[in-house]
């Protein structure tokens, strides 16, 4: 039998780097999800991107809109210990010598749920020799017309031993179309997280006095600024929610939220050796524990056999 025309030119085409592309909508707003990773590919309000995107084709590029998991940030030498075990993860950062953002930001999702304004996106992590534990990751992902976009991941241990565990949101946020030199950011934060220079691992905590580079507590132009740091000690409202804004001056801007069990956040100016990539966007990160916690241990989740642990954030724009 001979195919159609048709067939055959759908049987030939590429297949799209970063699997299907998922839209939802709702009011002004319009999200793209990509099923690799789960990521966002694009969130605009109005037609305008609040989001930096990735190139058409190829991989994701400096995880931009990436759910990262099952640690967020770096693991120094990829090295860390848990309950006794002795355990090396890949260093996918080989010019610090860290592994960084966990393994799951180029896996391929399963969509359970689609519908106009939501989509649920699936996927299994099983065990391997840089993290022996077996999780299933939901992530979902909802636009309501008034609130913007809501992300929230539930991890599953599916194991028969306890998990360590942590997870971040790796949006590059767009408060308009000036230079990010000339935007405003709002993060209401007591302790930054010091780090050495050269492979941005912890060194220790530091409390932010009034007035200093890193006190943003009212909002202030972020200037040329290098930022790539954790804060904590978080201003949150009575509801236990961070919020986090990044505004231009033509008034266009960005928010994001995060709930109590998010008491981190990683600020990073996107600063990058090609012109064309650098300080294109202001990465927000909100996460479970700080950079280097699977070595320090310090907020790392324990997920017990079959529990679970749930983390959600929210971005709006105008």
């Amino acid at each position: 039998m001979t195919a159609s025309p048709a067939a055959s030119s759908a049987a030939s085409s590429p297949a799209r780097d970063r699997g299907r592309l998922l839209e939802i909508t709702a009011g002004e707003y319009v999200a793209e999800i990509s099923t690799v990773g789960a990521m966002l590919e694009g969130v605009t309000v109005g037609g305008r991107d609040l989001l930096v995107r990735n190139p058409e084709t190829g991989p994701m590029q400096f995880y931009r809109g990436a759910i990262v998991a099952p640690w967020p940030n770096r693991i120094g030498d990829g090295t860390y210990t848990w309950d006794g075990q002795e355990i090396s993860a890949p260093l996918n950062e080989p010019e610090r010598g860290n592994a960084l953002h966990g393994l799951i930001s180029f896996q391929e999702f399963a969509v359970a749920e689609e519908s106009a304004e939501a989509v649920v996106l699936t996927a299994v992590l099983f065990p391997s020799p840089g993290y022996p534990f077996h999780l299933e990751l939901t992530v979902r992902h909802a636009l309501d017309a008034l609130t913007g976009l809501t992300t929230t991941v539930t991890a599953r241990n599916l194991g028969a031993q306890d998990a360590p565990y942590g997870v971040c949101p790796h949006p590059y946020l767009v408060a308009g179309p000036e230079p990010l030199d000339e935007w405003l950011l709002e993060l209401a934060a007591g302790t930054v997280l010091t780090v050495t220079e050269d492979r941005l691992l912890p060194t220790g905590t530091a409390p932010i006095a009034d007035g200093e580079d890193f006190d943003f507590r009212a909002p202030k132009q972020l200037g040329t600024l290098f930022i790539d740091h954790a804060f904590t000690d978080l201003a949150r409202d009575a509801e236990g929610s961070l919020r986090i804004t990044v505004t231009a001056p033509g008034g266009t801007g960005v928010e994001l939220t995060a709930g109590p069990e998010l008491p981190w956040v990683q600020i990073h100016t996107g600063d990058r050796p090609e012109p064309e990539n650098s300080r294109l966007g202001l990465a927000v990160e909100p996460m479970t524990c700080p950079p280097d916690a699977f070595r320090s241990g310090e907020d790392v989740v324990r997920l017990a056999p079959d529990a679970e642990h749930t983390a959600a954030w929210s971005l709006r724009g105008w």
